[in-house]
């Protein structure tokens, strides 16, 4: 039987998974923006930047980023919208723990070690 502060609980944690969610896209999105601004300043155009100034490595990013190059801005936002879903699974491990459903922790937590694998995998066929 579902009593109605279990009932609140999952309404509690189902808003704060939705703003994780929320957040991080909006998060994303404007750091992508402020990116693109940063890009269409060029005085030379969007054609001026060769492809290859895009940055691969986690150092190009981070160089890229201290000396505010636009790319490198676009690529932490687009890095930060593929992190939001894998937070959001992270919380949602937290979530279950709380409300005590351990079938649920097990299970979400293999989901969040498959993402886990996929991103790390993906990055080694580069």
């Amino acid at each position: 039987m579902i009593t109605m502060q279990s009932k609140q609980k999952r309404t509690d944690i189902s808003s704060i998974i939705g703003w994780v969610l929320q957040g991080g896209v909006i998060v994303s999105s404007a750091v992508i923006l402020i990116g693109m601004i940063l890009l269409l300043r060029n005085p030379e155009g969007l054609a001026a930047i060769p492809l290859q100034a895009f940055p691969h490595t986690a150092g190009q990013i981070w160089a890229g980023l201290w000396t505010l190059q636009p790319l490198a801005i676009i690529v932490l936002g687009l890095l930060l919208l593929m992190v939001t879903p894998v937070i959001r699974v992270a919380v949602s491990i937290i979530a279950f723990g709380l409300e005590q459903d351990r079938l649920y922790v097990v299970i979400t937590f293999c989901v969040l070690a498959i993402l886990c694998m996929g991103y790390v995998l993906g990055k080694g066929g580069a």
